[in-house]
């Protein structure tokens, strides 16, 4: 989707056409099937897109697989103006077979029995550890404050070390940020520390929904992380609306947050 929202921005600019049609055309001279791992739909205006960019796609013998916590039926369920996603829904349901797949164990859980960075709860003596950490793998670089250009706004890094990025739950999940501007974020980064994250509940499901967007942008890049929350993995709260996925949130927070979990060579020291 963001490729896609990319690519309206750009022929926009261009004064091209930047239709579905000639959107999937492009597609199909690159891929006959797509596989979209841990499927979700929370954006009213992805919403709306997906049932005509799904049926182009079907029309153009593309291939999908898909998997997701959620069921056909459920998905999108309670979101704005719903009513203009159900034809994605019904296009869906006509190409493609549903099969439901049970598993008791959750791998990414499997073998880590200590969290080195993940702290809890926010307090004085947290905030030390975490401080000493973070000295610890910065030492020795230089903190320049990076400025991303994001489709004409602009985003400020404040402490950043050589790849090495520190932040507030607030600076990424309290503004007005989505999955564009944390791709680019993390492309910058090779480790990424997070401070106070807070419990989620019905009165902020915003912030909510942008912290599971950003935790699957840091997994999907394999970015090693560093946290302070309000909770740990057992004594999370959650909107009702987001109870199923935030689950994989947790548990990709508690991979990424392991000592397992380590793609750099600077944590090894």
């Amino acid at each position: 989707m963001i490729n896609f929202h990319d690519f309206r921005h750009n022929c926009k600019l261009k004064g091209k056409d930047s239709t579905i049609e000639i959107f999937v055309k492009n597609l199909k001279k690159k891929t006959d099937i797509i596989y979209l791992d841990e499927f979700q739909v929370t954006n009213i205006v992805d919403a709306m897109i997906l049932g005509k960019l799904f049926e182009t796609i079907f029309k153009e013998n593309i291939k999908i697989l898909i998997t997701a916590n959620i069921k056909i039926a459920d998905l999108y369920k309670d979101g704005l103006q719903r009513e203009q996603f159900m034809p994605f829904i019904s296009v869906i349901k006509k190409f493609c077979i549903e099969h439901e797949l049970i598993i008791d164990r959750d791998y990414r859980k499997f073998g880590i029995t200590k969290l080195k960075r993940f702290f809890y709860p926010v307090n004085e003596k947290t905030s030390f550890q975490i401080n000493q950490i973070f000295r610890k793998l910065s030492k020795g670089k230089n903190n320049s404050s990076v400025k991303l250009k994001i489709k004409g706004r602009t985003f400020v890094i404040n402490s950043f070390f050589e790849g090495f990025a520190r932040f507030n739950f607030n600076d990424l999940c309290a503004v007005n940020m989505g999955a564009g501007d944390y791709v680019a974020i993390a492309e910058k980064c090779n480790f990424i520390t997070i401070d106070g994250i807070p419990n989620f509940n019905d009165e902020n499901t915003d912030q909510q929904q942008r912290f599971i967007t950003l935790i699957d942008i840091i997994y999907e890049k394999k970015i090693p992380s560093m946290v302070s929350a309000h909770f740990n993995h057992e004594n999370f709260t959650t909107s009702r609306r987001l109870k199923d996925p935030y689950k994989r949130t947790i548990s990709r927070l508690f991979e990424l947050t392991s000592p397992n979990f380590n793609t750099n060579k600077d944590l090894n020291s």
